[in-house]
């Protein structure tokens, strides 16, 4: 591929280097006439500036804040990290850092504290797991007004001024999940929805929830949705509150989990043969969550891509800050939905 220089430009152009200049480098005044000649030259000629020696020679440095959950390897967070390390390794020619902060997903208050913890800190964007709505859109606030540019990932929050989104429609994926159980079901069954507490319920969840219900009233289904609560950490006194439930409701043979959690009932329906025809629907390809579909104890699993809604959010902040190009809004993930039968086939990565 040929390398272009501005004298190059300027004589396909028809104008002089120093126009081309400052049309590349986007300052000082030209005429119009003289910007869409030399745009037309660098559309014909695919021109792509240097912006390694660019961002060098400025000797800019762009430091990305990103907030996520803590997690352990395997998990969920740890796959969208993936994708955020890989986008950092990628980028650091352009003088790119990552600073990364964790919060723990079922403790608002701890996301509260960070946000406190960084209000003094100077960064050149911010990525943001919008788990807990209002406290997000309060941080989102104070970013607007020192005019950072954040990008959303895991679930959409309207009404901000993010620079992007990259995840999947949470409503939509509750709807097909909504189907998908249904299909197993009849319109009278009870269903069962697991709800590992939180502090408050993330707005990932809370959209999952009203997808997967509004499918049910659309189809008619007459039987009663449950709730339960569990403890993200005790598994005994989880324990007793499924004995109870099903000791009072042994007719609930379905369910759901809006989380990357369903391998945390796998235990506990493994250990009661009442329960063996009992149809679970899951979220997201964790490594925990594969045994679950190859046991037969969930039917599907609807992913996500987490690597690569990381890895988009940085290039985002770099695509808006470094090479000043236009980021669309929101960017919808796919929604795989896997199976015991191809999950052993599925490329999940990058």
């Amino acid at each position: 591929m040929k390398h272009y220089r501005i004298k190059d430009i300027a004589k396909l152009s028809g104008v002089s280097t120093g126009t081309v200049d400052r049309i590349l480098h986007k300052r000082g005044r030209v005429s119009e006439e003289a910007q869409k000649k030399v745009e037309k030259v660098l559309k014909e000629i695919d021109y792509q500036p240097n912006m390694i020696a660019r961002s060098l020679a400025l000797k800019k440095n762009y430091r990305f804040l990103t907030l996520t959950p803590s997690f352990e390897a395997g998990d969920y967070w740890s796959q969208v990290c993936s994708g955020i390390d890989k986008a950092e390794s990628e980028l650091h020619y352009y003088n790119i850092e990552v600073i990364r902060k964790y919060f723990d997903q079922y403790d608002n208050g701890s996301f509260d504290r960070l946000i406190d913890e960084i209000k003094e800190d100077t960064y050149e964007g911010v990525i943001i797991a919008t788990l807990f709505r209002n406290s997000c859109i309060r941080l989102m606030e104070e970013l607007d007004r020192r005019e950072i540019p954040y990008v959303m990932i895991d679930s959409y929050i309207e009404n901000t001024n993010s620079l992007a989104y990259y995840g999947t429609d949470s409503f939509i994926s509750g709807f097909i999940a909504g189907r998908l159980l249904s299909e197993q079901t009849k319109p009278a069954d009870d269903i069962l929805i697991f709800h590992i507490n939180q502090n408050t319920v993330s707005t990932q969840i809370t959209n999952r929830r009203a997808g997967f219900q509004q499918y049910l009233v659309e189809h008619n289904h007459k039987g009663h949705i449950f709730t339960v609560h569990l403890d993200s950490h005790d598994e005994e006194k989880n324990d007793q509150i499924l004995d109870r439930f099903f000791e009072m409701h042994p007719q609930v043979q379905a369910g759901i989990i809006f989380n990357s959690r369903v391998h945390f009932l796998s235990r506990y329906f493994q250990s009661h043969p009442s329960l063996k025809h009992f149809k679970m629907i899951g979220y997201d390809i964790v490594d925990a969550n594969i045994p679950c579909l190859d046991s037969g104890f969930v039917s599907h699993l609807i992913s996500q891509r987490p690597e690569v809604q990381g890895l988009n959010s940085v290039k985002a902040l770099f695509r808006h800050l470094v090479l000043k190009e236009k980021v669309d809004g929101i960017n919808y993930m796919p929604m795989d939905i896997l199976m015991k039968e191809n999950v052993h086939y599925y490329n999940n990565y990058i």
